[in-house]
């Protein structure tokens, strides 16, 4: 008998019931995460039944799609873009207090993106399922955990019952071969990847990451490219917990309290030598620099050296009209209205001092907006214990408060019509940061780089600093 991957020996420990022909498998969900945007629908209809939340305790609650990113008022209030936003959260803080959820509100300094906040708290461990009702919930997957998105009426059942119907997904390993050249982030080698598989590459299957350049990222590296993982179509992407992982986790608020055994128990969470996956992928990663999309689609990405690709049909052709590109000419020559550094694919700390690194000593380009949008209040502290803000503000970039902020734009925080946004969230979707607006995806380094250069710009001579005299 084959050995099992690392996503088999997951699935099968949290496994209720398994998969018939007529019927698919019965999960146990050890850690439910839920905002204000796809939950008020959910609860109302427990609300309906006159059903309970099966498990507050393996439940956590945080806002972060629509607050506002602006200071807050001298009395402590804040502005909401619209009266929909505020009413999304107040009906969040009423269905938490109602059902005995914690709830991470604005006055808790652990708010956060809710793809954060699990990590940040110890709440996202290896070994468990995930879900949430947001597609980048594949970001925990990092841990060894297996993590994904869930729609509003899974929410509800997973609310009601701690458990998940789901048929079995593929497997697929993505080897990444080959050491990362400076200047190449997480971020990169996920654009890379996508670029490669294409937009639909994994539909199906959980990805598993694996390769010296995976073993080689921090954790937060490791949660940018599990983030990306629906964006080449995949159902989760997924990395062996190692050293680096329990590293990250030992010590933090929710990690177990016997920590060793813990471990012990985590260690057993890798791919078996003879396990079979039903699709391999290997990615060159000596041959990925900084990378940038310009298309409307996460999977229309290229070097950074590149000149514009021609398109090869219709859609490529509307998409590079949309984007106001023109193929055969540099990528570097694309002028920038927009920066945007944040989101839960960027958003975090070592994020934020990739962007100052590059920023410091310099200043944005006249007339072009520079947004730095901590993922949650903990990287704020963080970032401001270390003077990053003070870089960032004295490049003439706008130190916001935390939140999905221009990743989305339901918060207010968004281009105006017909302006090129290089960001550092996860999709380009036309309209995704304001209508008209267009969207570059790229690496805080890349979108720093472009805010002083005013064009899409290579950050790596800004990351190379001069030797001590």
């Amino acid at each position: 008998m084959a050995g099992k991957t690392l996503f088999e020996k997951v699935w099968e420990r949290n496994v209720i019931s398994p998969e018939m022909e007529d019927r698919p498998a019965i999960l146990h969900v050890g850690l439910h995460l839920v905002h204000e945007v796809t939950s008020p629908q959910a609860f109302k209809v427990l609300d309906d039944r006159g059903l309970k939340v099966r498990r507050p305790d393996l439940t956590l609650a945080t806002m972060d799609h629509s607050t506002p990113t602006t200071p807050v008022a001298a009395d402590g209030s804040r502005v909401f873009a619209t009266d929909a936003a505020r009413s999304q959260v107040e009906t969040l803080e009423r269905n938490c207090a109602a059902h005995g959820i914690e709830l991470l509100n604005f006055a808790d300094q652990r708010r956060g993106i809710v793809h954060m906040v699990g990590p940040e708290m110890g709440r996202t461990q290896p070994g468990i399922v995930i879900v949430c009702g947001d597609s980048h919930t594949s970001t925990h997957g990092a841990f060894g955990a297996l993590a994904f998105g869930i729609g509003t009426t899974e929410v509800g059942h997973v609310l009601a019952t701690q458990s998940l119907f789901q048929r079995r997904p593929k497997t697929m390993r993505i080897r990444f071969e080959g050491d990362a050249t400076p200047g190449v982030s997480a971020k990169d080698l996920a654009l890379a990847m996508i670029a490669q598989i294409g937009a639909g590459g994994a539909a199906g299957h959980v990805i598993e990451y694996c390769g010296p350049a995976i073993e080689a990222l921090e954790m937060e590296g490791r949660m940018t490219l599990c983030n990306l993982s629906i964006e080449g179509g995949a159902r989760a992407g997924m990395v062996a917990p190692d050293d680096v992982t329990f590293d990250y986790l030992r010590g933090r608020a929710g990690a177990p309290a016997d920590f060793d055994a813990a471990v012990a128990d985590w260690k057993t969470l890798y791919t078996d030598d003879d396990a079979v996956f039903d699709r391999e992928v290997v990615v060159d990663v000596s041959q990925i620099e900084p990378m940038v999309t310009f298309g409307v689609s996460p999977d229309a990405g290229t070097r950074i050296s590149q000149m514009i690709p021609h398109a090869h049909n219709d859609d490529d052709a509307q998409a590079l009209l949309y984007m106001g590109m023109n193929q055969d000419t540099p990528l570097t020559d694309v002028k920038v209205d927009r920066v945007f550094v944040g989101s839960c694919t960027n958003g975090r700390l070592s994020d934020l001092r990739v962007a100052a690194d590059v920023l410091r000593g310099h200043k944005v380009a006249p007339g072009l907006v520079a947004l730095i949008v901590p993922g949650s209040e903990q990287v704020k502290k963080d970032a401001e214990a270390e003077g990053l803000h003070e870089v960032f503000i004295a490049a003439g970039a706008e130190w916001r408060e935390p939140g999905c902020s221009m990743c989305i734009a339901m918060n207010g925080d968004r281009g105006q019509p017909g302006e090129l946004v290089v960001s550092t969230s996860n999709r380009n979707f036309k309209g995704r940061q304001g209508e008209g607006v267009r969207t570059v995806l790229a690496s805080p380094a890349t979108a720093a780089a472009s805010a002083i250069e005013g064009r899409i710009a290579d950050p790596r001579p800004y990351l190379t600093k001069p030797e001590a005299a």
